[in-house]
């Protein structure tokens, strides 16, 4: 799919199509999942060549942050589907050439959407340039990010409640609850990871941006438009460095968490072990005095004594009784 975009008293207009006369003047060229004809048009309208899905997937920063044809190529990586049980971290490439940007990507993005909706109705900021369509656009994945972590934060809480907190009564029940909250805390740590290196690789586009940025305008007077720029790229900076340390602090978190709910069901291993050892010390000597008894010799004085059977019972009791009370004594128990 491929969305072109114009600039109309500050709100975002769109473009049916390359044909139309309007389309020399686009400042937003959107490619979701383009196909092979659509993106041939667009580099033989702006002359540049666009880097495959492939190539987007690459790690290195030559690769992800570079000039080429007169373009500014910048690729972060962006998550989505935060609210399910698998998040998917795709790429994400801006590619400035003059006044014109283009944005590739291959998985739909709420943040798109709503700076989409934002900029039609006029209230997404002034929408003059490509540069000032991309920052809005990177501010809205960076608020994205800031409204996972703080979910993330809530439902770490609650998972520790339920780990500290757990009331259930049957060994068995507390032991599934907390393999479920395993689970749970698994699911939340690698989205954390996932959010981690988001934000990194935004605070990359706008080290890269800016320092492209000083180059173009060295050894002239900056204008007051690159101040504005220079002034929002500094602040998305600052909100994904501490939104990155924030994400560090809920990683440890998750980590404490883990940790914490392993040695809780070592500990329920580790009773039900100790709860089978002293029963079998406990049933230890009343076995041996029956089997003493269970012997056949022909010379057994207890044999012949009336009281004899009352004797062996009341010694298999004693013999139980005697280590219990030892284990109560100690607090082994």
């Amino acid at each position: 799919m491929l969305r072109i975009y114009a600039g109309q008293n500050g709100r975002l207009k769109t473009i049916p199509d390359f044909d139309d006369p309007e389309a020399a003047n686009a400042l937003w060229i959107d490619l979701l999942n383009a196909s092979a004809d659509e993106v041939k048009r667009l580099e033989a309208h702006l002359g540049i060549a666009i880097p495959t899905r492939d190539e987007m997937a690459e790690i290195e920063l030559s690769d992800r942050l570079y000039n080429e044809d007169g373009a500014e190529f910048m690729t972060m990586t962006a998550v989505t589907e935060i609210e399910s049980d698998d998040p998917i971290k795709a790429p994400i490439t801006f590619i400035l050439k003059g006044q014109t940007l283009v944005t590739v990507r291959y998985v739909d993005s709420k943040p798109f959407a709503h700076y989409i909706a934002k900029g039609q109705r006029g209230s997404a900021g002034q929408c003059m340039t490509g540069e000032a369509i991309m920052l809005g656009l990177v501010e809205a994945l960076i608020d994205r990010v800031a409204d996972a972590l703080e979910r993330t934060g809530d439902e770490a809480d609650a998972i520790s409640r339920e780990v500290f907190r757990n009331k259930a009564k049957s060994a068995t029940k507390k032991t599934r609850d907390l393999q479920s909250l395993i689970e749970q805390i698994g699911r939340k740590g690698d989205l954390l990871t996932k959010l981690r290196e988001s934000l990194i690789s935004m605070t990359r586009l706008a080290a890269y941006h800016t320092a492209v940025e000083i180059n173009r305008t060295a050894g002239s007077s900056p204008r007051k438009a690159t101040k504005d720029v220079r002034e929002r790229v500094k602040l998305i900076q600052r909100d994904a460095a501490s939104l990155g340390e924030h994400a560090i602090f809920l990683s440890g978190k998750i980590n404490f968490l883990l940790d914490a709910t392993l040695g809780l069901i070592n500990l329920e291993q580790n009773q039900i072990i100790k709860i089978f050892s002293v029963a079998a010390v406990v049933f230890l000597p009343p076995t041996l005095v029956a089997s003493i008894y269970g012997m056949n010799f022909d010379i057994m004085p207890e044999l012949k004594w009336a009281l004899g059977y009352p004797w062996a019972l009341g010694l298999m009791v004693l013999s139980a009784i005697v280590p219990y009370a030892y284990f109560k004594r100690r607090g082994w128990l």
